[in-house]
């Protein structure tokens, strides 16, 4: 059966062209599976092969598409599916033979039935595991029952099996002869098409999707994660189940051979060939498998071996399978569009009242705060993360929690939110204990949070990330057949929340395609779609640019006038400017608690966390190290993501021992233009020179090792490692003297304070020291350039200032190209800036006129 390429998992697309071709693109499946259904005898009649190999196909393609429930849609990869096709063969077998003998093909479904129910506490077990140890739960438990059902001869059969299964009839027709049989089978498969295409696109299915992209954040916006996996288990087992009883009519035996792992593995490998994020895609995997087996089989005994080889090149070299390479060769036949970059298409924020669910809840008129953790207790290995925890949050205000990196404040926030239990202490939402509850029901409790580090599903759109939230609080959340897309009180939320963020504009664009910016903002946008009763932000300003930074504030502060905000954020003057009260925290202990004046008065305050503060950082009078000699040129550099247009004609230079800001408003492209130097990105067209050398269309390994250090927003360090086998990783393959060498101690001399967590896993660190360690890890070896982007980004101030002397010290050395929206900080600290605009070169020019003349800056940056 084929399939269309454009299909995807998404619920919605199909949804996305005009009225007047909706109907028919909503149906587009349905019209392809009907139409392979009828053509598909004969085809295959015409290839020389029999309608029970049509009947082979269909049955296998139904398997398949059971399979890719749980692989394709939902990210769990089984290795022993072929375990419910043959259990589902055997109940059919069983039943005719010792319980119902007169009765014939339907069977296969009191047969499924009976799997389907059994799949159930399977899916308990083996569910309890995710990833790896999950496949590897399904591969022992297929291996176990093919050694019962082999050996288990007086059920079973064993090695002989089950014989002798009648088809019977069906409303007066013969099912024994093969038209009759295959018509009963297309129908059965088109029903199952029918109701699976309404399961996915319902609210029920669609989470499916968003467990395989960020099952964390499903769960930190309502859902019950593992509820709807052991439903996907058990569906996808009843659909394989029916699969395998009418197999077993179509060739009246039933035995252990599809029990066995092989089977399981063929499945797997027509999921993957035919295309495990299409819909229909298994489907054609099933027809190209029984068309390689039966052709090839003619001329070799060892088909399956160039199978197993052709299924190693897919992965390889076509891993979206038939469907992608589908895809590819109509490619030249469309006609190429070219589209702005997301964040460009954006129409703006509309200035109104809140969304109606933000002012739903009444107020809580008791005199204890809405929300009270107390004596909060949590250690990691040997590292206190938080030792006295304690925060209140009365009903209708922001109430802020600082303190220097490392004290604690997102460990908190992980306590309160119910990431992890506390090992001592209590928290109370409205009055009702809930630490040591999961994230999904704290959330339905009405507390609801964003992420230091955005945390989305990256491959849905800006629409489907907020509809995924309205629709975890909504009545139909576990619907399975109304059409999520389709439900008018969701579609309304979520259009209302999208004009409040002022993300109209860019909702269909793909969350990971946006800024680091434009992230940010959804991530405080999913937290909000719950209707929460309290609200955690963690660091929602970092990473924006100043204008939207002082809309994201107006916003935060809008909300807390009926919704109490929790907010972690590390702009001290923005903290002081929108709290209401402050509670500081330092060494995992609250130092702190009281209004404003309290935390800006305290003097222990001023120490260990505001340090000279960026008034004093800004107005420092650097010496510049830069000389004549170029050090990185870009010349007419174009870039794109898929169809969008990021980087425009872009043509630049960095001097040796420059430092370089480069500057502009969320969504300008700035961070893409650091991965086109790096390689992350490759260029469409121009040219990027280093130190006389060409760049341009090299590896990203290949430019690293001629001396470019990158440190991305977000840091991306090896998780689970030490420090030190963090630095060593990056010293390893740039020992190659292009540029200054850096040891270890040189690094550690720049970052004293990283010798004494040498040996500490560096996600245990606090965010500064993280960010210490990127950057010490992008030099390591021999370093020319080094980009940094965002690094002052959720600093505390005393942590921004070390990097800041660091990266003044620095310049001696290298050449650095710096991102952030820090702007006196950054602007004081480079010798030139480049202003960037939608992609293009806007501005360029010495850093230090734009540093100390405001209404220069708000000219250039249009601020």
């Amino acid at each position: 059966m084929l399939q269309p390429p454009t299909s995807t998992l998404r619920p919605d697309l199909s949804a996305r062209t005009g009225k007047g071709g909706a109907m028919l693109a909503r149906n587009a499946n349905l019209l392809v599976a009907a139409a392979s259904l009828i053509a598909l005898p004969s085809v295959l009649s015409a290839l020389g092969l029999t309608l029970t190999s049509a009947s082979d196909v269909v049955l296998l393609a139904m398997a398949c598409m059971a399979l890719n429930l749980l692989v394709g849609y939902t990210g769990l990869v089984s290795f022993g599916h072929g375990a419910w096709f043959g259990l589902g063969a055997y109940a059919a077998a069983l039943l005719q033979h010792h319980l119902l003998p007169g009765w014939g093909v339907v069977l296969a479904l009191p047969a499924a039935l009976v799997v389907a129910l059994a799949a159930v506490p399977i899916g308990f077990v083996v569910l309890r595991r995710r990833g790896v140890y999950f496949s590897l739960l399904t591969l022992a438990f297929t291996a176990l029952l093919f050694s019962v059902a082999f050996r288990w001869t007086a059920v079973t059969g064993g090695e002989n099996g089950i014989g002798g299964v009648r088809r019977g009839t069906l409303f007066g027709f013969d099912l024994e002869t093969g038209p009759a049989f295959y018509v009963v089978v297309a129908v059965v498969m088109f029903v199952v098409v029918f109701k699976l295409q309404r399961f996915v696109r319902s609210p029920m299915g669609s989470v499916l999707v968003a467990i395989r992209e960020n099952e964390q954040r499903a769960r930190f916006i309502g859902y019950d994660t593992r509820a709807y996996k052991i439903a996907c288990f058990t569906l996808s087992a009843g659909v394989a189940a029916l699969a395998g009883a009418l197999m077993s009519f179509n060739h009246r035996f039933a035995s252990a051979d599809p029990i066995a792992v092989a089977f399981s593995g063929e499945l797997l490998a027509m999921v993957v060939i035919g295309g495990m994020r299409s819909f229909l895609g298994p489907a054609l995997g099933a027809l190209f498998f029984v068309l390689f087996r039966e052709f090839l089989s003619m001329w070799t005994p060892n088909w399956l071996f160039y199978f197993g080889l052709l299924f190693m090149a897919f992965i390889v070299y076509s891993p979206t399978g038939l469907v992608g390479v589908a895809g590819r060769l109509i490619a030249p036949l469309r006609k190429k569009s070219e589209e702005a970059a997301a964040m460009g298409q954006r129409t703006g924020a509309l200035v109104g009242a809140l969304p109606a669910g933000l002012t739903a809840r009444p107020r809580w008129d008791r005199p204890e705060p809405m929300l009270e953790a107390k004596g909060l207790v949590r250690s990691f290995g040997g590292i206190k993360a938080v030792r006295e925890g304690a925060v209140a949050v009365k009903d209708r205000t922001l109430h802020a929690l600082i303190g220097p990196n490392g004290a604690g404040k997102t460990t908190a926030f992980n306590l309160i939110s119910g990431m992890f239990a506390p090992q001592a202490g209590e928290i109370r939402l409205a009055g009702e204990r809930i630490d040591g509850l999961p994230p999904n029901a704290v959330c339905m409790k009405g507390l609801s949070r964003s992420f230091q580090i955005t945390n989305l599903f990256p491959t849905l759109s800006v629409e489907e990330n907020l509809r995924l939230g309205v629709q975890a609080t909504h009545k139909s959340r576990l619907d399975p057949w109304r059409d999520a897309a389709a439900i008018p009180e969701i579609v309304a939320e979520t259009r209302e929340m999208m004009d409040f963020l002022g993300v109209a504009g860019m909702e269909k664009a793909e969350a990971g395609a946006l800024s680091y910016g434009g992230q940010r903002l959804l991530d405080m946008g999913l937290a909000l779609t719950s209707r929460p009763r309290v609200l955690l932000l963690d660091e929602p300003l970092a990473g924006l640019a100043a204008a939207e930074r002082t809309r994201v504030s107006n916003l935060i502060k809008q909300i807390s006038a009926q919704v109490p905000v929790l907010l972690v954020e590390h702009d001290i003057d923005r903290v002081f400017e929108l709290a209401d009260a402050v509670t500081v925290m330092a060494d995992g202990a609250v130092l702190v608690d009281g209004t404003v004046e309290d935390a800006r008065s305290n003097k222990k305050v001023q120490e260990v966390y505001i340090g000279s503060g960026s008034a004093a950082l800004a107005s420092r009078d650097l010496q510049s190290a830069a000389t004549d000699t170029p050090m990185l040129t870009l010349s007419k550099v174009d870039a794109f993501y898929g169809k969008s247009r990021i980087l425009t004609d872009v043509s630049l230079e960095a001097k040796e021992g420059e430092i370089l800001a480069l500057l502009g408003r969320n969504g300008a492209g700035k961070s893409t233009l650091l991965k086109t130097i790096t390689g992350i990105v490759k260029p469409a067209s121009g040219s990027i020179v280093l130190a006389g050398d060409e760049l341009a269309g090299l590896s990203s390994a290949a430019i690293a090792r001629r001396g470019v250090g990158y440190v991305p927003q977000g840091r991306a360090l090896f998780h689970g490692m030490s420090v030190r086998h963090n630095l060593e990783l990056g010293r390893l393959k740039r020992i190659t003297g292009a540029g200054k060498h850096f040891s270890e101690e040189e690094v550690l001399e720049l970052f004293p304070r990283l010798k004494v967590r040498l040996d500490t896993a560096a996600d245990l660190l606090s965010g500064g020291e993280q960010q210490m360690v990127a950057v010490a890890r992008a030099l390591m070896g021999d370093t020319r350039v080094l980009l940094l982007d965002e690094p002052f980004e959720g600093l505390s101030p005393a942590v921004t200032e070390e990097l800041f002397d660091a990266f003044d010290r620095l310049r001696q050395s290298l050449t650095l190209v710096i991102v952030d929206h820090h702007l006196d900080v950054v602007l004081n600290l480079a010798d030139r800036a480049v202003v960037l605009e939608r992609g293009q070169v806007m501005h360029e020019g010495p850093a230090r006129p734009l540093a100390r003349d405001l209404d220069l800056r708000r000219q250039v940056l249009w601020l």
